[in-house]
């Protein structure tokens, strides 16, 4: 039984990222959903919606949950259920973390939410014009 990995983001952030990184992997390896949310969309819809989507995540190995930006709307109502045990919530959602996070299927969620925030920071690097990258 995996981790399961719930991505709640501003309109279809979360969607594209997961279909990008389906098509880079050919697969998602932990069960995953996604939560779309848009300006017209009322917060206590959204935390429905949430609680609904991580019962049917829940495996028994706890849930992972990335969103796109702390202190918005999806990362407040994600960290509405932060104290739960079996949760961790992580905001700055991009694309090497969600690739880390699914490059590692098979770790407990401690390990997973560091895997998560590696990928995040590690995947941020300055590039110059000169095609030398430094981070």
């Amino acid at each position: 039984m995996a981790v399961g990995l719930l991505l709640v983001s501003h309109n279809q952030i979360g969607a594209e990222l997961i279909n990008t990184a389906r098509q880079m992997l050919s697969c998602s390896p932990l069960p995953t959903k996604v939560i779309s949310i848009r300006t017209s969309d009322h917060p206590e819809a959204i935390t429905l919606k949430l609680n609904q989507e991580l019962i049917g995540l829940d495996q028994g190995n706890g849930i992972l949950i990335l969103t796109d930006m702390f202190g918005s709307t999806p990362s407040n109502i994600a960290c509405s259920v932060s104290d739960r045990d079996d949760i961790r919530v992580i905001s700055g959602l991009n694309l090497p973390m969600l690739i880390r996070v699914l490059n590692y299927p098979n770790l407990d969620l401690d390990a997973l939410e560091i895997k998560a925030l590696s990928g995040g920071q590690e995947g941020v690097a300055r590039c110059h014009k000169s095609g030398v990258c430094n981070d």
